[in-house]
């Protein structure tokens, strides 16, 4: 009964949404595109640089720069660990693309990816306190992670943004062991707050975690991160548990071993060899049959109220393609569910990524980790869930806006580093 009552509060609240919007569009997203552009338009850039120390005098210009300054190049040649005490290295993470898989756009180019990329960094400042920069990469060769590797001596972290798959798993696998932190947000950001909602969402609807069947809907960087983490494909089987049964879909529905054409990619080939233990085929609606959850990460509308009625009751559905999700919340609710959350700001349970990635990236370098760590993803995972003390359906995570959650998660994450032992007590 607590449910329902819950459910019919939900229904009212997003009443004036439902009257609004129209199919494939965000309430009022003329009015919002203009006010983008005219935003941007009065402000060029998002960021700037200033300095943190006077310049008016003399003795200003030979402490800060010449002469002065060779003594700090000095030091940090004989101990290159010092580049965390005396320069921007300890406070600053670069994020990279190369403009192939921009939000909901696509391949558009790095030159257009730059207003995402300095959006970025503005939410790294303001939830975090990290000098973070862009850095949009014209062309993505045989090269690139070398040439993404080169910027270690300034950064103390690599964010990588909006690189398509399969690339971006190529790209985050020849980078790891450059000796800073490098986490690719689209995958990794994703994954640890889907499996935060995931853990409080069972909790609302009475599930446990171990018994659950997940269906994946996208097997893009989100979806192959998401199944990963799920299953504990590749990760440290002591921080790691697995959920029962997964299944991932893609644009061709279940992959599975018998596939056609499946050894031409072998992140697939990874999917179907490590998911769906019961060898299963056939389309989304037939791998959504008798499933406790479905996460979608794909595109708008794929998810039909028919399918939420044929898995178990009072299933648990995460539709966060955005702008326009797989299924709609109110149309998920009409048809069972028990707790909707997409990615949008217009509706309860909104699971984006900067829940995530300024708490990750704040840890490591308080803790001046050389990687992130299985551990440090799944530790942020939980303290997230963990920040919603009693979650309901409609709250099973904290709202995007609470500064709070990033201090949270950088805790966790930075204890987590120091006792894994790829960090320190700074």
């Amino acid at each position: 009964m607590a449910v329902l009552l819950t459910r019919t509060r939900w229904f009212r609240s997003i009443g004036t949404i439902k009257s609004q919007r129209t199919p494939g569009s965000i309430m009022d997203s003329d009015d919002l595109n203009a006010r983008a552009i005219a935003l941007h338009a009065r402000n060029p850039g998002k960021l700037e640089v200033r300095p943190t120390v006077p310049l008016e005098t003399r003795d200003d210009l030979a402490l800060a720069y010449t002469p002065g300054v060779a003594a700090v190049c000095r030091a940090i040649a004989a101990d290159p660990s010092l580049a965390y005490r005396y320069t921007i290295k300890a406070n600053t993470v670069a994020i990279v693309t190369d403009g192939t898989a921009v939000l909901g756009l696509g391949s558009i180019g790095a030159a257009a990816a730059l207003p995402v990329m300095e959006g970025k960094a503005a939410l790294f400042k303001e939830f975090a306190g990290i000098d973070a920069f862009p850095l949009c990469f014209a062309a993505n060769g045989a090269d690139f992670a070398d040439q993404v590797r080169n910027l270690t001596p300034v950064f103390g972290g690599i964010n990588l943004e909006d690189i398509a798959a399969p690339r971006c798993f190529e790209i985050e696998e020849a980078l790891l062991d450059c000796g800073i932190p490098v986490m690719h947000d689209d995958q990794h950001g994703t994954a640890i707050v889907v499996l935060a909602a995931l853990l409080n969402a069972c909790r609302v609807t009475g599930r446990r975690y171990e018994d659950l069947s997940i269906v994946i809907i996208g097997a893009g960087a989100a979806g192959y991160a998401c199944a990963r983490l799920l299953r504990c494909i590749g990760y440290d089987e002591s921080v790691c548990h697995p959920v029962h049964d997964l299944v991932v879909c893609d644009t061709q529905g279940i992959v599975h071993r018998g596939r056609p054409g499946l050894y031409a990619n072998k992140y697939k080939f990874i999917l179907a060899d490590e998911t769906n233990r019961h060898h299963r085929s056939g389309t989304i609606a037939d791998a959504l049959r008798g499933a406790d959850v479905v996460i979608g990460v794909s595109g708008p509308g794929v998810i039909t109220k028919e399918m939420v009625r044929s898995m178990k009751p009072n299933p648990i559905i995460f539709a966060l393609a955005n702008p326009v999700p797989e299924i709609y919340p109110e149309d998920a609710l009409a048809a069972g569910a028990g707790v909707v959350a997409t990615g949008r700001s217009d509706y309860p349970n909104q699971c984006n990524n900067v829940l995530a990635f300024p708490g990750v990236f704040r840890g490591a370098l308080d803790a001046r980790a050389t990687r992130i760590t299985d551990g440090m993803k799944i530790a942020a995972a939980h303290a997230l869930a963990d920040y919603v003390a009693e979650p309901t359906p409609e709250r099973i995570l904290p709202s995007v806006l609470d500064r709070g959650v990033t201090r949270a998660v950088a805790e966790t994450v930075r204890k987590e580093a120091i006792r894994c032992g790829v960090g320190q007590a700074v």
